[in-house]
């Protein structure tokens, strides 16, 4: 599979030059990385070449490195029905400066889109409804930056036993829990919660 993958690394690079920064084969999968300005060219030519036909746009996502000058990278990971392989594309970005929306290519992307806007402040150019989705509209800040703060914010629910929306601050609690590491196939030596009328 590794040597399939390279084979089709050194097809990518050979073909679109320097529209590639580079690439490279790790655990099984094929990683290109491309500036911005190339994104939509690049995913393109993954998608209509014949020897790729990277038809489906499985995901797109953001991740932060905080550290870097450009701390986002988007991602996006596709697959090729046809040659039953997957590719990931790696683009990175900064807080200001828009990547170009690939809706033109994948229709399906402007959801992915607005998702990496919603939780990181990832910007789409081009998009045409680039507005938050699974947070709130009025929501301070984008929750899976890695310097967003655990408290201090508000977060909206429906409350049930007031009948109406409620605004209260962010709580991020986890409950102690204890794990006794046994094997899931020989159980635990105590009953479990739920548990007490199976032991009878």
């Amino acid at each position: 599979m590794d040597e399939t993958l390279s084979e089709l690394g050194e097809f990518i690079e050979l073909t679109l030059g320097d529209k590639i920064e580079g690439w490279s084969v790790a655990f099984g999968d094929l990683t290109l990385n491309v500036s911005h300005e190339q994104i939509i060219s690049v995913l393109r030519f993954l998608r209509d070449d014949a020897r790729c036909r990277f038809v489906a746009l499985v995901d797109l996502c953001g991740v932060d490195y905080p550290a870097r000058e450009k701390r986002f990278d988007v991602v996006y990971h596709l697959l090729s029905p046809v040659q039953n392989l997957r590719v990931r594309v790696k683009v990175q970005a900064d807080e200001t400066t828009p990547v170009p929306s690939v809706i033109p290519i994948f229709r399906g992307a402007e959801w992915f889109e607005r998702e990496a806007y919603d939780m990181y402040g990832i910007l789409f150019s081009g998009n045409p409804d680039l507005r938050r989705l699974l947070t709130d509209y009025g929501f301070d800040g984008f929750p899976l930056r890695k310097d967003f703060p655990l408290t201090g914010y508000v977060e909206v629910r429906y409350d049930d036993t007031k009948k109406r929306v409620v605004y209260e601050p962010v709580q991020l609690t986890q409950e102690f829990r204890s794990f006794d590491f046994l094997s899931p196939w020989e159980g635990a030596d105590y009953a479990l919660p739920g548990d007490e009328k199976a032991s009878n």
